[in-house]
C-alpha cells in the first residue's frame, strides 16, 4: 500500500468514526465534518445499541492502531485487575511502548511510533525492544538508540517538530525531548489519557459476546 493510499484510508476511517486519527485527517475533517460517501451529509437513522457499542470499540481500536485480537487480549487483562474494567483497559493500552513513544513526541502518529519500534530504533532501560505491544512499567525510561538519534525523523522530533499537532505531554510521562528520552512516572489514569472513547460501551460490547 502506498503512502498516499494509507493517508486516504486513514482519513476515510477518521470520518467514518468521527475522530481524527492523524494530523492530516484532522485538517481534512475541518473542511468536511461529515461521514464519507454520497450519503455522508444526510442525517443518519438511529443506530441500534449493538451498532453504537461496535462503533465505540472500533474508535478505541483505531486510535491505538491495533488488531481486534490485541484489543480483546488487553480487555481480558483489564478484567483481572481491581477497579473499573473500562478504565483499566485504556490505562493498559496507554502503557504500550508504541503509545508512549507517540505521546512523548518522538513520532507524529501512532503508526510512525509503531514503525520506529519495529525497526529497532527504541530502547527501554538501555535494551532494544521491537514489540510495539510491550508494556512499559512505571520507572522505566524510553529512549532512542544512539545511532538512530542522528537520523532525520528523530532530529525533527528532538527539535519539537511534532509538538504543534500532538496533545500536551500527559502527567504520567516525564519527557526530555531534546535528548529523545521519556520516563513513565506512574500508571496512567483514564482521565489523563488523550483518547476519545466511551469506555463503558466497549465493556458492554465485549460482555455481550
Amino acid at each position: 500500500m502506498s503512502k498516499t493510499t494509507r493517508t486516504r484510508s486513514k482519513t476515510r476511517l477518521s470520518r467514518a468514526l468521527g475522530i481524527a486519527l492523524t494530523p492530516k485527517a484532522a485538517k481534512y475533517m475541518e473542511k468536511r465534518p461529515y461521514a464519507p460517501g454520497q450519503h455522508g451529509r444526510t442525517k443518519r437513522k438511529t443506530d441500534s445499541d449493538f451498532a453504537v457499542r461496535l462503533r465505540e470499540k472500533q474508535r478505541l481500536r483505531a486510535q491505538y492502531g491495533i488488531r481486534e485480537a490485541q484489543l480483546r487480549k488487553t480487555f481480558n487483562d483489564a478484567k483481572r485487575i481491581e477497579g473499573l474494567t473500562g478504565e483499566n483497559l485504556v490505562e493498559l493500552l496507554e502503557m504500550r511502548l508504541d503509545a508512549l513513544v507517540h505521546r512523548a513526541g518522538f513520532a507524529r502518529t501512532m503508526a510512525q511510533a509503531r514503525q520506529m519500534v519495529v525497526h529497532r530504533h527504541i530502547l527501554v532501560d538501555g535494551l532494544r525492544v521491537d514489540r510495539p505491544s510491550a508494556r512499559v512499567k512505571p520507572g522505566q525510561m524510553i529512549h532512542v538508540a544512539p545511532k538512530s538519534e542522528v537520523t532525520e525523523p528523530f532530529q525533527v522530533a528532538a527539535a519539537g517538530g511534532h509538538v504543534d499537532v500532538l496533545p500536551p505531554v500527559p502527567g504520567y510521562l516525564s519527557v526530555e525531548l531534546d535528548k529523545l528520552q521519556a520516563t513513565l512516572l506512574r500508571r496512567p489514569k483514564r482521565a489523563e489519557v488523550p483518547v476519545t472513547c466511551e469506555v463503558q460501551l466497549v465493556v458492554e460490547y465485549y460482555a455481550a459476546r
